[in-house]
């Protein structure tokens, strides 16, 4: 045991009578690289898988009172917080640091409490999307949360940062769907959205919550789906037809019928040899294939969609389906561990406000040829999305975005040498794209999280500083999240490398 784990040891014990009921050593584990000089990155690429220290401990707290426990002695002992809930940012914020710190895993505050009268849910943060799914549909056949797809993913970081999903063009973000929060402040307090006030509560709807403390617990609305709903996948190799398919999609994916989502996802695979792209259309209609297919013929003939293409199923099987897990157990969705492939990953995001040029998709093509995994997903926004003002919620990418991208480069080897080459990779398929997307500032959304972006490297980053990334995920909100954080955390005790800093 080393110096700093005996002392944070010893801190818990005077407060607790077992400490070591909820920690867990960490020195051997995989997940954490130690700093080493001989493997320093590419400088300007902030990667804090080669760079992030241990953390002195991992704590599993079984009991609220655990983390107000954690976080007492965090601060008495200069070390900083990261509160894990899945374990999903793309950056690792939530489970890596360049300075002396612990992790507070929530696993094992997972419950979720359904009351089908007020059609709301408590779910604690520790719970997965995946956990959640399965218990409103072991519940009910009529109801939903607006949220993403991935089964693994931790609530705790997905609400917080916005929440995108398959019904959110009719539902909003899962954000959008939050009416109260359990959080657990810097004192150790705990906070109702009554007791801290609707300022600090509109900023853990899309705001990040780990910049203002500890979201214990979320209350959210539930949607109400039809008992069937259809799905469709349409496939098109690269080519003429791929690109105007993508363009003629740009045009009307956000104009359509709030019920229809239909997604793009350009990608790439090996056929004979041949390295060969593709675009799939990835289609939930909340309704019966008798009502979509009218609706296609009229809004996008383009597409050819026939009704023996389209498949009428449960909301919970639309979710397997976009997993590409159809008729495999509803249980898989309890798998917390589903994850890529490939381990290791860079992802960028933008958001469009008008059709990219026809030729850009031959563009993107070739350089999808150049690399194993590149992957870009186009979603559609509009619909409930656009209906939202962009000072609701911290989250502002509403009204006059058709859609946003998600851009993503995988592979397989752990060295520099292979990370530095995606990633350049990365940033040029980013600059290229430059001309045809949101701009000043351009967009990111904040669950791609991107620290190419901009990043706080010293713990007192100034607020001026930070507004170089801050308002490319909220946009005119960056200032008023500021002063929230200047209210509840005034010491910036809970911050990471894209915290929102102290504003007074």
């Amino acid at each position: 045991m080393g110096r700093e784990e005996e002392k944070f040891e010893s801190c818990l014990s005077t407060i607790s009578k077992n400490p070591s009921n909820f920690t867990n050593r960490t020195s051997d584990s995989s997940l954490y690289t130690a700093s080493s000089e001989s493997q320093s990155p590419d400088s300007s690429f902030l990667n804090l898988n080669f760079t992030s220290l241990k953390p002195i401990l991992t704590l599993k707290p079984k009991s609220e009172s655990e983390i107000k426990k954690s976080i007492l002695c965090s601060k008495k002992l200069g070390v900083q917080v990261r509160t894990l809930s899945g374990g999903h940012d793309y950056e690792g914020l939530s489970y890596l640091s360049l300075s002396p710190f612990i992790i507070i895993n929530l696993v094992n505050l997972r419950t979720i409490t359904i009351n089908l009268t007020e059609e709301t849910a408590w779910i604690q943060s520790g719970a997965t999307l995946g956990e959640l799914y399965y218990k409103i549909a072991k519940t009910s056949k009529i109801h939903a949360f607006a949220a993403g797809i991935c089964p693994s993913v931790g609530v705790g970081g997905h609400i917080s940062g916005g929440g995108l999903g398959t019904i959110m063009r009719k539902h909003g973000l899962a954000s959008d769907n939050v009416v109260d929060a359990r959080l657990m402040d810097v004192n150790g307090r705990i906070l109702n959205r009554r007791t801290m006030g609707e300022d600090v509560f509109w900023a853990l709807r899309g705001g990040g919550a780990a910049s203002f403390g500890v979201v214990l617990s979320w209350k959210v609305k539930l949607a109400r789906v039809p008992e069937k709903v259809t799905c469709f996948i349409s496939q098109h190799p690269m080519g003429a037809s791929m690109n105007k398919l993508v363009h003629r999609w740009q045009s009307i994916g956000a104009e359509l019928d709030q019920n229809l989502f239909i997604r793009a996802i350009i990608d790439n695979s090996l056929e004979g040899g041949q390295r060969r792209v593709k675009t799939t259309f990835q289609a939930l209609f909340l309704g019966g294939v008798d009502r979509l297919i009218p609706l296609m013929n009229q809004k996008f003939p383009e597409l050819g969609l026939r009704a023996q293409d389209c498949s009428e199923m449960s909301w919970i099987e639309s979710i397997m389906f976009f997993n590409w897990r159809t008729g495999q157990p509803l249980e898989t969705m309890l798998n917390r561990d589903l994850r890529y492939e490939d381990l290791y990953y860079k992802a960028k995001s933008d958001f469009v406000q008008k059709p990219v040029p026809e030729n850009v998709f031959e563009e993107v093509t070739k350089r999808f040829l150049e690399k194993e995994t590149p992957l870009m997903i186009l979603e559609p926004l509009g619909g409930k999305i656009s209906e939202i003002s962009e000072s609701d919620s911290p989250y502002p990418h509403r009204r006059g975005n058709l859609y946003n991208i998600q851009y993503m480069v995988k592979w397989k080897v752990n060295t520099v040498e292979e990370m530095n080459k995606h990633v350049t990779w990365m940033r040029m398929l980013y600059e290229y794209m430059t001309p045809y997307v949101s701009a000043s500032p351009r967009g990111a959304y904040l669950n791609y999280r991107d620290l190419d972006l901009g990043n706080n490297t010293r713990c007192n980053t100034s607020f001026e500083d930070a507004r170089e990334w801050g308002e490319k995920y909220y946009r005119g909100n960056f200032k008023k999240l500021g002063l929230v954080k200047g209210k509840i955390d005034p010491t910036n005790f809970f911050r990471n490398e894209q915290s929102i800093p102290p504003l007074f």
